[in-house]
């Protein structure tokens, strides 16, 4: 990777790894796009486009500008919106991918975009789930991750572009606001811990989910990205993941930093059956043979951190 564009990148992932990759590769050979602009670091670093990923021309055009060799398309709607807006969510998700693919192919220039641990289904095994399986999940935004891995895996077959991807779990973070994703709980709840000292879930206890702090997120997109590509069996997309907790291990180390922290439940249906359709806990073995994959964070290191960061920021 030497000159990077980026979709989405005032998203919740992208709003980290603009800054991260501008770090390592340079500010002016990271060029952040999204269809709006903010008054955000990463908007305002270094190169930004105003770019829709449903216009194939206008990301073609894009990429040309800047002579990108790399393309990192992030923009999607997330699990519960686009469960609400189905429709709009296969255009947006699987249109703008089919776009990014077509802009990669175009320079001949690498491809990433993350799947997720909604690519599975009710009836892939529930504990550590492994790499290749049974995957028939049962919302718009799964069934696009799926399409998304098999369409990412055709553009390397058929025209040998290199797509990489990672299945990634929840993403907890400090930066950027929750974006409506059914593991957003898992971010509220610290935002909540340091304003109010207490929690209501829409998710219910008992119900486990794999998360990853958003640092672990953004080292293993760059050391996939970095990988010898002879080496990748699975491209599209590796499972991922640091922990597998409920609501009620996440307020009991929140709790070891915030002393009476309480959390209480009011469950939204909606998305409760998302997460009861995924999987308890995955199995990253195939990215730590293939690339190196490791993580560095735990629970309790990453609350001991998360509410440093907000007790600042807020």
């Amino acid at each position: 990777m030497k000159r990077i564009l980026i979709t989405g990148a005032l998203g919740q992932i992208g709003s980290e790894l603009t800054l991260k990759l501008r770090d390592i590769y340079g500010t002016d050979n990271v060029i952040a796009t999204d269809i709006k602009k903010n008054d955000s670091e990463a908007a305002e670093s270094g190169p930004f486009e105003l770019v829709d990923v449903t216009n194939l021309n206008q990301m073609v055009e894009t990429a040309k500008k800047y002579k990108v060799d790399t393309v990192m398309h992030l923009a999607a709607l997330l699990s519960a919106t686009a469960e609400a807006k189905p429709v709009f969510a296969w255009n947006l998700n699987m249109g703008g991918l089919l776009n990014g693919l077509e802009t990669a192919r175009e320079l001949n220039a690498q491809f990433f975009t993350p799947s997720s641990i909604g690519a599975f289904g009710p009836s892939t095994p529930k504990d550590n789930t492994p790499q290749d399986t049974i995957m028939r999940p049962s919302t718009m935004y799964g069934v696009n991750k799926v399409a998304g891995e098999l369409l990412a895996d055709y553009y390397h077959q058929k025209y040998a572009v290199d797509t990489r991807g990672l299945r990634f779990p929840g993403l907890i973070s400090y930066v950027a606001l929750p974006g409506g994703g059914t593991t957003d709980y898992a971010v509220e709840i610290y935002y909540e811990a340091v304003k109010n000292g207490q929690y209501t879930s829409y998710i219910d206890k008992g119900t486990y989910m794999d998360m990853m702090y958003m640092p672990d997120a953004l080292n293993a997109i760059i050391d996939l990205m970095e990988a010898d590509s002879a080496k990748l069996i699975h491209r599209n997309s590796f499972n991922v993941t640091a922990m597998s907790f409920d609501p009620e291990e996440i307020a009991s180390s929140i709790a070891k930093y915030v002393p009476g922290f309480e959390i209480s439940y009011n469950v939204d249906p909606a998305r409760q059956k998302i997460a009861d359709s995924w999987p308890n806990s995955i199995d990253a073995t195939a990215a730590k043979e293939e690339w190196g994959f490791k993580f560095e964070y735990d629970l309790d290191r990453m609350t001991k951190e998360m509410l440093e960061k907000l007790r600042q920021k807020l």
